[in-house]
């Protein structure tokens, strides 16, 4: 009797099992594919009418110290370069730029002597004129409609992260669409002079890096040559003081 019992108990155990199981499998989950062997499942899975689910996953790496997403995902060029070579420690923040503003070495007559620096600014180009026909060729921000000017100037004084004090005229201009600058600003990451600052005879105007490297090519200054942080310090450590600049 408790055999039969017992027997009765594992048929039915069977039974309900293999119903549930029926139940479970109604719908066929989705197949999840690996994104490296897509190609061939596909083919095996019924050629193009099949798309395949792809989970993709954020991979984390660590270089030099800051962590940033990669491969799955599309990532801000940003976040490919983690610290400055000029200022260690601080994020560079890398942007978009037009292949022809990056600098390089370009065939250039010119009167000029070498060693002086010309500021094309309707092409958004500097020169450091070189000898052989030859210059050394930055991208740069010129001054915005209102703003332009020209005419020949030496530095007269060079700084390393300067600080930055907007001319009156310039708070008042900003005051009154409603942007307040600050009466001074500490050099820094942040300050709109950025790396370095070449200042121009006795005016206002300066060559001088940027917080903004995006803007390059563009005329956007109140007057003043702006160029990528990483081009000015180059440009920087080629002149000295008495350097004959020429604004066109």
């Amino acid at each position: 009797m408790m055999k039969s019992l017992l027997l009765a108990a594992a048929l039915l155990g069977v039974f309900s099992t293999a119903a549930l199981g029926g139940d479970r499998y109604a719908t066929r989950p989705p197949v999840v594919l690996s994104p490296d062997l897509a190609a061939p499942w596909i083919m095996q899975l019924g050629g193009g009418k099949v798309r395949p689910v792809v989970y993709q996953r954020p991979v984390v790496f660590q270089q030099r110290g800051l962590f940033a997403p990669r491969a799955t995902q599309q990532v801000p060029p940003a976040l490919t370069r983690p610290v400055s070579a000029i200022n260690p420690g601080v994020p560079v923040v890398r942007q978009r730029i037009e292949p022809q503003f990056l600098p390089q070495i370009v065939a250039y007559e010119t009167q000029e002597n070498p060693g002086t620096i010309v500021i094309d600014t309707n092409n958004r180009f500097l020169y450091l004129v070189m000898d052989g026909g030859k210059a050394r060729r930055y991208g740069v921000g010129v001054g915005k409609p209102g703003f332009e000017w020209a005419g020949a100037h030496k530095i007269t004084r060079k700084s390393e992260w300067p600080d930055w004090t907007p001319p009156s005229e310039m708070v008042s201009r900003e005051a009154a669409k409603g942007h307040y600058l600050p009466a001074r600003m500490d050099g820094g990451p942040e300050n709109p002079l950025g790396a370095r600052a070449m200042y121009l005879g006795s005016t206002l105007y300066r060559i001088h890096g940027t917080n903004a490297p995006w803007t390059i090519g563009n005329a956007v200054s109140s007057g003043c040559i702006r160029l990528r942080n990483e081009d000015v310090v180059d440009l920087y450590e080629r002149v000295k003081v008495g350097t004959r600049v020429i604004v066109m």
